[in-house]
């Protein structure tokens, strides 16, 4: 395969030569299914799995490697398989908290340039999950762009998309219909060679039968949408990367149920310029918008010029980033409890 289709570059090149590890080679990493990953590699496909020491080395599952993540792989041809030995410098990567309630990053893409936040325009469009999509990339370092898909079941389309470039400042939002083949051409400009894009958005919202469309063939099975609730079925259960025709990278993602916020200050900043510069014209520096004198976001709301939802929103985002901060400070002290703890062992075991 050649690797500079799917995006290999100097940086790459040099970062694997920094290794300074003989034997080792640049992958793509395409797929990962329980700690087993598929890797795109100048020789071939190779089935990998990681190195002991990158596992014994990994203090959480960001550590290890991502669908998109470029790695350092030790091949073993004649079998098909290798070992993944380090996972190389990332330029970008779209994260969530892990589900439940592990205190966890999980990477849900890497090294992706652009992001289409697929949303159907049937009745299922919500602003306030499109707000929560747009503020993990904005953080992840990629570029977003809203598809709304499904557009010839949906009435009042140029209101819909209105109301989505209400909420979302200078982002690209483009209404699509694949099976009447409408809007399609103006995502040209983003499918283009050497480039990745991932397709992240919620069950049933139309991104198996995009990716099938964009690559030409059925790769991904496609359920009808349900009569009773107006929602299509899931059908994609694991993130995968894809080439098209043209050398565009595509990454597609199972849709999430869950999609809370990892690290996202400047996420939250970038996707809520409005209320954040209203913020600046409060009377108090330390104003909380909840009712103090001179609160220039509660006028706002007053005035109609901000929706209260949208505020509440902002309010909801900002106080789940603060109870992550405090779990994540707890844990960092109980990693580094336990680590100190192994190594007092190891050093009474040595001199016994």
């Amino acid at each position: 395969m050649d690797l500079n289709k799917i995006g290999f570059n100097e940086n790459i090149n040099n970062a694997l030569a920094q290794l300074n590890k003989a034997g080792l080679i640049a992958g793509r990493v395409a797929l990962e299914h329980k700690r087993l990953y598929r890797v795109y590699t100048e020789i071939g496909e190779l089935l990998c799995e990681v190195s002991g020491k990158l596992s014994f080395d990994a203090v959480g599952r960001d550590d290890y490697p991502a669908v998109g993540d470029w790695v350092a792989v030790l091949p073993r041809e004649g079998e098909g398989k290798g070992t993944i030995n380090s996972v190389l410098p990332r330029k970008s990567k779209f994260s969530r908290k892990a589900a439940g309630m592990t205190t966890e990053e999980q990477i849900v893409a890497a090294n992706v340039d652009t992001i289409f936040l697929v949303n159907s325009l049937n009745e299922d469009l919500n602003l306030r999950r499109i707000e929560r999509y747009l503020t993990l990339t904005w953080e992840s370092g990629a570029n977003p762009v809203i598809l709304l898909t499904k557009s010839e079941l949906a009435d009042k389309v140029a209101d819909k998309i209105a109301s989505v470039e209400s909420i979302a400042f200078g982002v690209p939002v483009i209404a699509i219909s694949v099976h009447e083949k409408q809007g399609l051409d103006s995502l040209n400009d983003y499918l283009l060679p050497q480039k990745t894009i991932a397709l992240l958005g919620s069950s049933g919202v139309g991104k198996s039968t995009l990716t099938n469309y964009l690559l030409g063939y059925e790769k991904q099975l496609v359920q009808n949408i349900r009569e009773d609730d107006d929602k299509g079925r899931h059908t994609t259960t694991y993130r995968e990367m894809v080439v098209l025709p043209n050398g565009c990278v595509l990454i597609d993602t199972p849709g999430m149920r869950e999609l809370q916020l990892w690290n996202s200050n400047s996420g939250i900043s970038e996707s809520f310029t409005d209320v954040e510069q209203l913020a600046t014209e409060c009377r108090f520096r330390d104003c909380s918008h909840l009712g103090e004198a001179g609160c220039a976001v509660k006028q706002a709301v007053v005035d109609g010029r901000l929706e209260e939802a949208r505020l509440n929103s902002y309010f909801k985002m900002n106080r789940e980033l603060a109870y992550l901060e405090r779990r994540q400070s707890k844990k960092a002290q109980a990693d580094e409890k336990k680590k100190w703890k192994s190594i007092h062992k190891a050093i009474k075991a040595k001199h016994k």
